[in-house]
Parts: C-alpha cells; structure tokens; sequence
C-alpha cells in the first residue's frame, strides 16, 4: 500500500529531530503508539505524554553529549563516533553534558515566548526542508501520528519548555542537512552520530544563517521576532560551545556546595595543568612583610 505523501512527509520530520527514532527505540512506548485508538482518543494522551516526556529528555542528553565533545574529546563513546578519541579525560567525565543541559533548563534567560514558537515551527514544520530517501526512514512506522500528536501535547502544554530539548531538536533538524546518513545508527540523536568535521558544518549552517533553516523557523515566530530569528540562531550556534568549553573546563563536576569543596581534581585542571601541586591558600611570596620585614616607615 503506498503511504501518503504527507504521513511520510510527517514521519521523515519527526525522524529528522530524532523523535521517531528515539521513541522506536523504547518498547514500552512504542506499543501503546500503534494503538489504533491512540491518536483518536484524548484519555490516552496523558499517560503517553508521561511515557514520551523521559525518552525526549534522553534525547536531549544525547545530542547535548555529542556536542559538548566537540570542544573537549575524551576517551568516550561520542568522541570515538565523530573521530577524535584521546586518552586523557574529556568533557563527559567532567560532566560538562550535566553542566549544559542544568545550565540550558535552569539559568539560561531564555523567554518561553521564544522557546515555545521554536518548538512549535520545530515540530509543526512537513517537508519544508526536504525529505530524505524513503530508504533511511527504516521499515513503515505506523504510529506516526500517535506520536505527533503527544509529542504537540507535551510541548504545548509543559509550564516550563526544557530549553536542551528545543537546543537538541534544532540540532538533530541541522545535523540530517548535513548529512541524511545520520538518521540511522548508534546512538538516539543524529547529532551525536556525525563526525567533528560534519558538526561543524552543522554550525556553520545555524550561523550562515541558512536560508531553508530560518524559513522554517519564522512560520513559527511571531512578530517582530521574525526578522531577529537569523541573530538569535547565530548567538545560540555561539554560546552553546563557549557554555561547552566553560562546563567541560570548570569546577562544576566535583564542587560540593554543603561542604564548599571540591571532591576530587577537576578536569579542567588536569587538561590544563593548574595548580598541579594540589590547593594552595596563597603563594609564599604574599605571606608576611615583603623581604622579612618586620615594619615599615609610613
């Protein structure tokens, strides 16, 4: 039977932002999807919403953990996938993927006025910007629709938008651009699944800015947002490596904030090679009268 052009036009989107492939990937939710009942009764959308809401935020770790490799590889399964392993610790055993994903959900100032419309175009949009081959898509997904509309329900109706999942959708949407390949393999986000060089690539279309890209997202925004969508995509594509860099450099992994100690040495330091004698209270130098001095003449 063939598939309508808009179910597949559907079906390659949410694919594209890693939402298909990533709710295939849980069988408890996978099965009540293909309910026939699903998509038509509205009893069953809070209990799928809750089953959705924990697979999207796996989502968002994944595609966060990809990208905070880019700017510090470590020995990682993610710095592998993008070709550039190294030895020593990376970002993720200093916990620079918790860092960003608390520091986008909890500190970033980013209006939900902005966040949702962004969503919203992200997960409204068809074929705007393409489809890939019927081949990658994988074998017919027959919830689709099922999973459209819980996935409209949660964001539409989430109190707080978690900014890492808008981050990591957008990010997913760039990543199949770059390379259709990226949505099938290891992994849940395509993001995570391309090389260091096809990352960037990825950024360089969010600051260019692409035209398909901010196409798609002004039928979301409303005005006078709609002529700032090219600045904003630029200042998000900046920040997130330099937040990338702070919390994979920072003390943030192994502070205790009962005690105000670290925990252990930092790998920020260890990569850096600060302070490698451990803590100091002060350097030798600062301790007491310049010299030996006892006093000096005002």
């Amino acid at each position: 039977m063939a598939v309508p052009s808009r179910d597949l036009g559907r079906r390659a989107f949410l694919a594209r932002m890693g939402v298909l492939g990533a709710a295939a990937a849980v069988p408890a939710l996978a099965a009540p999807l293909a309910a026939p009942s699903a998509a038509a009764s509205p009893n069953l959308l809070p209990p799928l919403v809750g089953l959705l809401r924990p697979v999207l935020a796996e989502l968002a770790r994944d595609t966060i953990s990809g990208l905070v490799v880019m700017v510090c590889p470590g020995p990682d399964a993610y710095s592998k996938a993008q070709g550039t392993p190294r030895p020593e610790p990376g970002a993720l055993e200093a916990r620079g993927a918790d860092f960003m994903l608390d520091a986008l959900d909890h500190f970033v100032p980013f209006p939900d006025q902005l966040a949702t419309p962004l969503a919203a175009a992200l997960t409204t949009a068809v074929d705007d910007i393409g489809l890939p081959p019927p081949g990658l898509l994988g074998p017919l997904y027959p919830t689709v629709w099922s999973l459209d509309r819980v996935l409209q329900e949660l964001l539409e109706n989430d109190e707080t938008l978690p900014l890492s999942l808008v981050v990591a959708l957008l990010l997913n949407v760039v990543a199949t651009q770059v390379n259709p390949l990226a949505l099938n393999g290891p992994f849940l986000s395509p993001f995570a699944r391309l090389t260091l060089d096809e990352k960037c690539r990825a950024f360089e279309l969010l600051e260019g800015p692409d035209a398909d890209l901010v196409a798609l997202l002004d039928s979301g925004l409303p005005e006078p947002l709609r002529s700032s969508i090219s600045g904003l995509l630029r200042f998000l594509a900046g920040a997130l490596l330099e937040f990338s860099a702070f919390g994979s450099y920072n003390e943030w992994g192994v502070y205790d904030g009962a005690s105000r100690r670290l925990t252990e040495r930092p790998v920020g330091w260890e990569l850096s090679g600060y302070q490698p004698d451990g803590v100091v209270d002060g350097w030798d130098d600062f301790l007491g009268y310049y010299e030996g001095r006892t006093e000096v003449e005002a």
